[in-house]
């Protein structure tokens, strides 16, 4: 059998259970079958962003050195476009009162009114990740992976009225169908590579062989028919997929302190937040990088989130310090957890942009969406809101710029953009007006 009819029956490599998809190679482009796909993220952050110390002080290229909060950025200044202008109208409260938090997570990539409820009878809109993930997740194992860092819930009262689903997804399957954010890595690890029966997975667990390796067999065969690059991106990536299985045991095998009377001993993953989002952001890459899924989203704390950054110095929760009244150490603060944040997304671009796919990096297939559906967490704005766009889209987004658009720009644009270039045909979404000029 040749390598092409070889790859072609083997697109993915199975064993005990267990599924990995291939990484994209010269082997499967040459067989006229696989084309280089286009990815597409969002990522969240919550409560606003210092924008002061986030937003470029010109528009056109940006020369020179980013500001305080995108410096992480630094060595991808080219591949970012920071995006000024574009707001999230239906985030606000056309008369329904307090509960900016929860409409500002839920509107962010919907385009839509949540309704205020602390039932039920929750409401709001498909989000974009969705209506993409519609057009393209067929061709996927997963047509879309939800990513969270921080634990929340489908159920109860959170913000003023509102139930906390709206706090904490940001994904929507329908206007009543919010997607639940995985927030234990190794549960999107099992998500995202491990499959069959439950019998298979205790199989796997008692003799304590490496997922990576229960597929190793079968891909010895693979390995054989292809050239030595692709050999080696194979090798690339199997080294990815252990490291973060290494990290993942290693999080488990850490002691666990006995919690007092009443309080639950934390999950088995790694406690400190900073730790899980590097985690995720590994995963998120290697899910693209697998071709295991081309939409992904992925939210650095829930909307409101109270949670304290003591590895940078931050005791002071952080929706608390949000409400800094002009306080100048309370903007400090805030802007060293932006900083945090900014330092995760370099992370993810590092990662994305060291794996090699049609002699390019991976990166320039990807769409990585980041910002807030607050703008400044005092005043609980939200036009102006911080916003960048990382990756190349194939060669349809242009970085190195800061984009100054006209005031009250929809969010939803831009969003209207982004999955018209993964396919969708439409000419609207959620409030939009049309696609945005100038991101090419």
């Amino acid at each position: 059998m040749t390598g092409h009819r070889l790859l072609q029956r083997r697109s993915v490599l199975r064993g005990l259970g267990a599924a990995l998809g291939l990484p994209w190679l010269e082997a499967l482009a040459g067989s006229g079958t696989v084309a280089a796909p286009r990815r597409l993220a969002f990522i969240y952050v919550p409560n606003g962003i210092d924008m002061q110390r986030w937003r470029p002080a010109a528009a056109g290229d940006l020369a020179g050195d980013l500001p305080p909060i995108l410096a992480p950025l630094q060595s991808h200044r080219d591949d970012i476009l920071v995006i000024s202008g574009l707001a999230a109208d239906k985030a606000r409260a056309h008369g329904d009162g307090g509960g900016d938090h929860a409409r500002a997570m839920t509107a962010f990539l919907t385009g839509a009114q949540p309704r205020k409820t602390d039932g039920s009878n929750i409401l709001a809109g498909i989000s974009a990740d969705q209506v993409a993930a519609g057009v393209v997740g067929q061709a996927t194992r997963l047509p879309s992976l939800e990513l969270g860092c921080e634990p929340g819930g489908l159920k109860g009262a959170c913000d003023t009225g509102y139930a906390c689903v709206y706090s904490w997804a940001m994904s929507w399957k329908s206007a009543s169908q919010p997607l639940p954010l995985e927030t234990d890595p190794r549960l999107v690890f099992e998500r995202l590579f491990g499959s069959g029966s439950t019998a298979d997975r205790r199989a796997r667990e008692a003799s304590r062989r490496s997922l990576i390796d229960v597929v190793r067999e079968d891909a010895r065969s693979l390995e054989r028919s292809l050239g030595p690059g692709d050999r080696r991106k194979i090798d690339e990536y199997f080294t990815a997929l252990r490291e973060v299985e290494r990290r993942l045991d290693n999080a488990a095998s850490r002691p666990v302190p006995v919690p007092p009377a009443g309080v639950e001993p934390p999950a088995a993953n790694p406690a400190d937040l900073g730790d899980r989002a590097r985690l995720m952001c590994d995963l998120l890459a290697i899910a693209f990088q697998s071709d295991a899924t081309r939409i992904g989203t992925l939210s650095f704390a829930n909307e409101g989130s109270n949670a304290t950054y003591p590895q940078i110095g931050v005791n002071d929760g952080h929706h608390l310090i949000s409400h800094h009244g002009g306080d100048a150490a309370k903007i400090e603060k805030i802007a060293r957890i932006n900083t945090f944040h900014v330092g995760h997304l370099a992370h993810l671009l590092d990662r994305l942009r060291g794996i090699e796919e049609a002699g390019r990096p991976l990166l320039e297939s990807c769409m990585i969406a980041y910002g807030s559906g607050n703008s400044d967490g005092d005043r609980h704005n939200h036009d102006d809101l911080p916003i960048l766009v990382a990756g190349g889209g194939a060669g349809t987004i242009r970085g190195g710029r800061h984009l100054r658009l006209a005031a009250e720009t929809p969010v939803t644009n831009l969003w209207l953009s982004l999955i018209q270039r993964m396919g969708v045909e439409a000419r609207s979404f959620g409030d939009s007006t049309g696609p945005l000029d100038g991101l090419g």
